[in-house]
């Protein structure tokens, strides 16, 4: 698991490398997504909840790939131009990470009645069906949700 402290060092001595003094490191409280670079803040951001229970190599991968982000700008996105930047850089990872989610957070948990449990961030609208279930059973097989008692 990353210390937090030690996150802040590694971003801030990557900000003071490769960008110039206008950009800043924060954490935000994210559940799914890593990391974040605003252009318009000049602020790169990483999700304090996932950085907590990710391996160090995982968090400063996170980093690298949003400093590739800064250096590439905002029209570059995930194309030629980031890919080259971000491999420059160190950055082995993809686009997106594939890490686990802060699913505890979620206020809403379903399941299904082959026993998978599924998690939402925002209420559920609608039907929804398990993937799993519904491929093996060749019908739809829904989830069934409850509200958290208490989102953590």
């Amino acid at each position: 698991m990353a210390d937090l402290e030690r996150v802040r060092v590694w971003a801030e001595a990557l900000i003071r490398l490769h960008l110039d003094d206008g950009w800043t490191f924060g954490f935000d409280r994210a559940v799914k997504r890593a990391g974040l670079t605003d252009y318009t803040a000049r602020r790169i951001s990483v999700s304090k909840h996932l950085a907590a229970r990710w391996e160090d190599d995982d968090v400063h991968q996170t980093l690298l790939h949003e400093v590739a982000h800064a250096l590439a700008g905002p029209a570059a996105g995930h194309g030629p131009r980031w890919q080259r930047t971000a491999r420059e850089l160190g950055y082995v990872g993809g686009r997106t990470h594939r890490g686990e989610i802060a699913s505890e957070r979620a206020g809403w948990v379903g399941s299904c009645p082959g026993g998978h449990e599924h998690v939402r961030f925002r209420a559920p609208r609608g039907r929804y069906a398990c993937r799993a279930c519904t491929s093996a059973a060749r019908r739809l097989v829904e989830i069934r949700w409850q509200r958290r008692a208490t989102a953590a």
